[in-house]
C-alpha cells in the first residue's frame, strides 16, 4: 500500500481512476454491495420513505461519493446516524418528497461547501468523548425505534420519545407471528457464525431466513412491506414553502455536519487499514455530490459506512472503482428486487436494525470508562442523553464547547501553576545561583505551558500581586516558551505592568519572540515598559533585575550578588 504525508494529498500519487487492483476492486465491490442490500432496504424502510428509497440511495451515494471522494477504499450509503434525522425530518414534513427531497439536496450542496471552504480538517476536531456520545445515542435511537416493531407493532406518533413509550404496551401485547421471525432474525444477525459470515453476510442470511419462515408461518400482509415501486427512480422536484423552510434548513445542516463526520470518521478507519491517507477535503465534496443527486431522485442521504468500507478492504478493495462496483451490483438487484422484496416483514428488518443500533453503541469505551478521566465519561454520558432526548445537533455543539472550556481550564491551570510556583524549576546553574542570591525579592514567572491564552488570563495578575506584595523588589516574566498570546492574556500583562509601576516595582520581560512584541505593542499592552526592560534570555533579565534590587544598598547581601553578577570586562 502506497502512503502519503498530507491527509489533503492525493492518495498515494494514484490517478483518478487506478486499474492495477482492479480484481481486488470488484471482488470488494461485489462483497460490500451484497452486505449492503438489506441493510438498505432496512435503513430505507425506517426512514420513511421506503425500501427502494434505501436502495436508491445507496447507489446514488455510493457510487458518485466513490467517484469524487478523497477516500479510495471507502463505501458509502445511508447510516444510522444520517436515517434517524432523515426520519424525523421526514415525519416533520408529512412525507412531502418536493420538502423533504429538498433538505438532502441542501445538505449535499452545504457538504460540497464545505469541502471548497477546506473545512474538512476542522470536522475532526470534534472530541473523542463527544463523537462516542453522540454515536451512542444514535445507537440507542436506533434500537428504541425498531423494539415495537419486533414485537409487530408501530408507535403512535414518530419520534425517540414516543418510541420509548410504546415499548411496554409492545411487551406486553405482542403479536406472536411477527415476534417469532423477528426473534429468529435478530438471533441470526447476533449468532451468525463469523466463517461463514464472510461468503454469506448475517444481516443477509436473517433477511433470507426470516422472510421464508414468515411464509411458512402466514404472516399476515400487513405486517410485511407490500408493494415496493419497481424500475427506475422517478426525478423529484425540489421545493421549499415558507413554513417549512426552517425545518429544511435546520435538517440540512445536522444532515450535512452528521454526513461530514461520520464519512471522516470512516475515512480515518479505513487509512488505518490500508496504510493510505484520505482527502479529506474531496471526499466532503464526494459526499455532497452524492447526496445532492440522491436527493433529485428521491433517494435517503448517505455518508461513508464504516462496516461496509471494512468490508470493501478486507476482500481485496483499494480504489473508488470499488465503491462504484457496489453501486452497480445494487443497481442489478434493484429492478427484480421490489416483486420479491415485498414478502419481507417489518420485524425481519426491525431485527436487523436493532444490531445495528447495537453495533453503533461505543460498548469499547463503555466498558472501560470508568478506568479513565471521570470528566470524559460524564461529557459522553451527557451528549447521549442529549442525543436520545434532545436533538443530535444540540448534542454536538454542547459536547464540543464544554470539551473546548475544559481544555482550556486544564491549559490554564498548567500555566498559573507554572507561573505562580514560590521556587519554579530552574534547571540552568547559573539562573539557579541568580536567584538564590536575590534572596526573595526577585520574582520569576515562568510562562513554561505553551501560548499564553485567555484561559490563564483571569487569573494571572491575581497571582504576580499576591506575590509582589510579600516582598518582592522586581518581577522578571520569562515568555521564552510562549509562541503565541491573545488580547485577554495581553491585557492581563499590560495589568502586571500597571500595578508593578504604582507599587514602585520594575518588570522585565525575557525571550519574547517576534510575534508575541508585535502584538504586546500593537495594542499598547507594554507601554509602561522601560526601553531596557526586554532582555533576550531569562539569564540576562535575572542579572539586569538583580542589578535593579541592589542598586541604593551598598554593602548588603545584595549589593554583593549584584556586583558578582556584572561580568568582569
Amino acid at each position: 500500500m502506497a502512503t502519503v504525508t498530507s491527509a489533503d494529498a492525493p492518495t498515494g500519487g494514484r490517478p483518478h481512476f487506478d486499474f492495477s487492483n482492479l480484481r481486488g476492486d470488484i471482488l470488494g465491490g461485489v462483497t460490500a454491495g451484497v452486505v449492503a442490500l438489506p441493510l438498505a432496504l432496512a435503513f430505507g424502510e425506517a426512514s420513511g420513505a421506503g425500501p427502494i428509497a434505501g436502495l436508491w440511495g445507496a447507489i446514488f451515494v455510493g457510487f458518485f461519493a466513490a467517484m469524487f471522494g478523497g477516500t479510495g477504499s471507502q463505501v458509502s450509503g445511508p447510516t444510522g446516524p444520517m436515517i434517524v434525522v432523515f426520519a424525523a425530518v421526514y415525519a416533520e414534513l408529512s412525507g412531502n418528497p418536493a420538502l423533504v427531497f429538498a433538505s438532502v439536496i441542501l445538505a449535499g450542496i452545504l457538504q460540497m461547501l464545505m469541502g471548497v471552504l477546506r473545512l474538512g480538517q476542522y470536522i475532526k476536531l470534534v472530541p473523542y468523548p463527544v463523537v462516542s456520545g453522540f454515536m451512542s445515542g444514535i445507537g440507542v435511537i436506533i434500537i428504541a425505534l425498531q423494539v415495537s416493531r419486533l414485537f409487530g407493532h408501530e408507535p403512535d406518533r414518530p419520534g425517540t420519545i414516543p418510541a420509548i413509550a410504546a415499548i411496554p404496551e409492545a411487551v406486553m401485547t405482542p403479536v406472536w407471528p411477527a415476534l417469532c421471525v423477528g426473534g429468529l432474525s435478530l438471533a441470526t444477525v447476533f449468532l451468525w457464525p463469523k466463517s461463514v459470515g464472510r461468503y454469506v453476510p448475517a444481516a443477509l442470511a436473517a433477511l433470507i431466513i426470516g422472510t421464508v419462515a414468515s411464509l411458512f408461518i402466514g404472516l399476515p400482509a400487513h405486517l410485511t412491506l407490500g408493494e415496493i415501486p419497481s424500475g427506475l427512480p422517478q426525478f423529484t422536484v425540489p421545493a421549499v414553502t415558507p413554513d417549512a423552510a426552517g425545518v429544511i434548513i435546520e435538517a440540512a445542516i445536522i444532515l450535512a455536519l452528521l454526513g461530514a463526520i461520520d464519512s471522516l470518521l470512516t475515512s480515518l478507519v479505513a487509512d488505518s487499514m490500508t496504510g493510505t491517507r484520505h482527502e479529506s477535503n474531496k471526499e466532503l465534496i464526494g459526499q455532497g455530490i452524492g447526496n445532492s443527486i440522491a436527493g433529485l431522485f428521491g433517494a435517503i442521504p448517505g455518508a461513508g459506512a464504516t462496516m461496509r468500507t471494512v468490508v470493501n478492504i478486507r476482500s481485496g478493495g483499494e480504489t473508488r472503482l470499488s465503491g462504484m462496483t457496489h453501486s452497480l451490483v445494487l443497481i442489478a438487484a434493484a429492478l427484480p428486487l421490489a416483486g420479491l422484496a415485498s414478502n419481507i416483514p417489518h420485524a425481519v428488518l426491525a431485527g436487523i436494525l436493532v444490531k445495528v443500533g447495537y453495533d453503533i453503541v461505543d460498548w469499547s469505551y463503555i466498558s472501560r470508562a470508568h478506568r479513565g478521566p471521570r470528566w470524559d465519561l460524564a461529557l459522553m454520558a451527557l451528549v447521549l442523553g442529549l442525543t436520545v432526548f434532545v436533538d443530535l445537533i444540540t448534542a454536538v455543539a454542547v459536547g464540543v464547547v464544554l470539551a473546548a472550556l475544559a481544555y482550556v481550564k486544564q491549559i490554564a491551570d498548567i500555566q498559573i501553576k507554572a507561573a505562580s510556583e514560590a521556587r519554579p524549576r530552574v534547571d540552568d546553574p547559573e539562573e539557579r545561583d541568580l536567584l538564590d542570591r536575590a534572596d526573595g525579592k526577585i520574582l520569576l514567572f515562568d510562562f513554561a505551558g505553551g501560548p499564553l491564552s485567555f484561559g490563564a488570563a483571569a487569573d494571572l495578575g491575581h497571582h504576580v500581586r499576591e506575590r509582589v506584595s510579600k516582598g518582592a523588589q522586581a518581577i522578571v516574566l520569562d515568555f521564552t516558551y510562549v509562541p503565541t498570546i491573545d488580547l485577554s492574556a495581553a491585557r492581563a500583562v499590560e495589568t502586571i505592568l500597571v500595578d508593578a509601576k504604582e507599587a514602585n516595582k520594575r518588570v522585565f520581560f525575557a525571550g519574547v519572540n517576534p510575534d508575541v512584541q508585535r502584538v504586546l505593542t500593537g495594542l499598547g499592552a507594554d507601554a509602561s515598559l522601560p526601553a531596557d526592560g526586554r532582555l533576550a534570555s531569562r539569564a540576562e533579565a535575572l542579572k539586569a533585575a538583580l542589578a535593579e534590587v541592589a542598586d541604593g544598598m551598598p554593602g548588603g547581601k545584595l549589593a554583593d550578588a549584584a556586583h558578582a553578577a556584572i561580568p568582569a570586562e
